[in-house]
């Protein structure tokens, strides 16, 4: 289970702070490896790891996880545009704006021909 979030911010704040995976695999006691896992979403950071991370980049868990960071490392905070949801399959987290959230609201009202339209009209 990734959050899409998570691994965005993990990318964006190194990048910003200037650091290597393997620099930051060194502050952490890890590997560069076990930590570009966690950049690509192959694996999550436990909770321990999580405080470590937090506590380098001087953000609190919530930005962290859930806050969208820019790639200059700047916080966005989330009263911005988007909800976050989870996709079933996957259990990724996701973010969508206000209208993704109203299309999808209006697909699931239409009738099964307009689908059919819709989803023709999506998949070219």
């Amino acid at each position: 289970m990734s959050n899409i979030q998570l691994v965005e911010n993990l990318c964006n704040l190194r990048k910003a702070k200037k650091y290597t995976q393997e620099a930051l695999g060194e502050k952490l006691n890890i590997s560069r490896q076990a930590y570009s896992n966690y950049e690509t979403s192959k694996r999550v950071p436990d909770l321990d790891l999580l405080i470590k991370l937090s506590q380098i980049y001087n953000v609190t868990l919530d930005q962290l996880v859930n806050q969208p960071i820019s790639p200059e490392g700047i916080i966005r905070e989330q009263k911005g545009p988007y909800t976050s949801a989870m996709e079933i399959e996957t259990a990724d987290t996701i973010y969508l704006t206000a209208e993704e959230v109203n299309f999808i609201k209006r697909y699931r009202r239409t009738d099964h021909e307009c689908k059919i339209i819709i989803n023709k009209l999506l998949n070219q």
